[in-house]
């Protein structure tokens, strides 16, 4: 009996080797408690929340951030992507959280004014038609400047220069001749000569009153306003159609304004506007389009406008920066801000919010573009709200929703 006990005892020891390394029926429960507690934890994309990990890293369909939720937080959605009129996009459903993270935001559908006043960068110019250049039409040599610096102001007949011409004293002696023979005729072509040479008439007037030719005599300016070049010295001699002297009335002054391509439609010749310049602020100019250029530039897509500007206290100077205000008049329309519209290829999309986080993409046709707000022709009404930002995140979205839904159509035909 001996060995009987001993075999009993050996089977004992086996039964509980075997008890000690079997789990015990609370074991799963803490295994799985245990388990939750690694759940409690994860990391999730917030555009894309079918990407969830165990830590964190960033998105592989998007390459954001993940951001840590808690057990509590909605679980991704899993609904099937919802299709919409727009190929290529889908509706999108955001809950309150992922539209806080993101920063979205919308902006009511409303009726406002569109087309208000066109502002934009303008240069004062030099008017073109007020400039006059000084010729010589008769060769001679240089006695006196009296206009010595560009930059100084002359009035209509101030002397600029004296000459000395052998040809000019010539012609005054022919002009002698002819007043003592009293032929009218040598009278009249030897006063033209000395005229078309632009011989002041008070030259003339002396000539004719002394009987005395000058050696010297001196041109004055034929019009009021500032000189800005000067290629004429004291003692040089100068040429037939040589061009000593530039002057420029300034009294009026040109500002060159860029317009674009699609406001050129609401800038016509005659329309009023306001200059405001930089370097005196607080102060407006008034003045008017005087002429568009036909031709537009290829690069910037702009035409240039030339304005007409009156400068009686010289204030605007040539080269000058400022903004050109066009007046026009506003009008009613319904109208979104500028932002909300997403170019999607050919097409122009914004995305409706439909309520209860459903984002519908939704193709409109746009108008006239303003400032802050486009123009809407077709596709919304008025009360209607759109998003404004994030609404890229929201473009993104919509598009792996309706590639998901056209991966998913095509499987369920096979």
């Amino acid at each position: 009996m001996r060995w009987v006990r001993g075999l009993v005892l050996v089977l004992l020891g086996l039964g509980l080797g075997w008890w000690a390394r079997t789990p015990s029926a609370s074991a799963p429960a803490l295994a799985h408690v245990h388990v939750e507690t690694a759940q409690a934890e994860r990391w999730q994309c917030p555009m894309h929340p079918e990407v969830v990990r165990d830590g964190p890293g960033t998105c592989p369909i998007c390459n954001m951030k993940l951001v840590k939720v808690a057990t509590e937080a909605p679980p991704p959605m899993k609904d099937e992507p919802s299709p919409s009129e727009v190929d290529g996009l889908g509706v999108v459903t955001l809950d309150p959280a992922r539209q806080q993270l993101i920063g979205l935001k919308t902006a009511p559908v409303e009726l406002g004014p569109i087309g208000a006043s066109l502002r934009t960068t303008a240069r004062v110019a030099v008017d073109e038609t007020r400039v006059r250049r000084v010729n010589v039409k008769v060769p001679g040599f240089v006695e006196h400047l009296f206009v010595d610096f560009v930059g100084k102001p002359v009035r209509k007949g101030q002397p600029l220069y004296s000459l000395y011409s052998p040809e000019l004293l010539a012609a005054e002696n022919e002009l002698l001749l002819a007043l003592r023979s009293n032929e009218p005729s040598l009278v009249t072509a030897s006063r033209q000569k000395l005229t078309q040479w632009s011989v002041p008439d008070a030259e003339l007037q002396r000539l004719e009153r002394e009987q005395t030719a000058a050696s010297v005599v001196t041109f004055n300016s034929t019009v009021s306003g500032t000189v800005t070049s000067k290629d004429i010295v004291e003692g040089s001699r100068v040429e037939v159609g040589a061009m000593p002297f530039e002057v420029v009335d300034l009294s009026t002054v040109w500002v060159l304004a860029d317009v674009y391509e699609t406001e050129l439609r609401f800038i016509a010749a005659g329309q009023t506007a306001s200059l405001r310049l930089d370097a005196w602020p607080g102060r407006t100019w008034q003045g008017k389009v005087l002429f568009v250029d036909p031709l537009l530039d290829a690069k910037s897509r702009t035409a240039k406008v030339r304005l007409s500007f009156t400068n009686p206290g010289g204030e605007l100077k040539p080269e000058m920066f400022g903004e050109v205000t066009l007046a026009r008049e506003a009008r009613e329309a319904v109208r979104i801000p500028s932002d909300a519209v997403v170019q999607s290829g050919t097409q122009q999309v914004v995305f409706v919010s439909r309520g209860e986080g459903r984002f519908e993409p939704r193709r409109i046709e746009t108008g006239e573009l303003g400032r802050d707000f486009v123009e809407v022709l077709s596709g919304l009404s008025v009360g209607e709200a759109v998003v404004t930002r994030a609404n890229f995140l929201v473009d993104s979205e919509s598009r792996l929703r309706a590639s998901l839904a056209a991966v998913g159509g095509s499987e369920a035909k096979r």
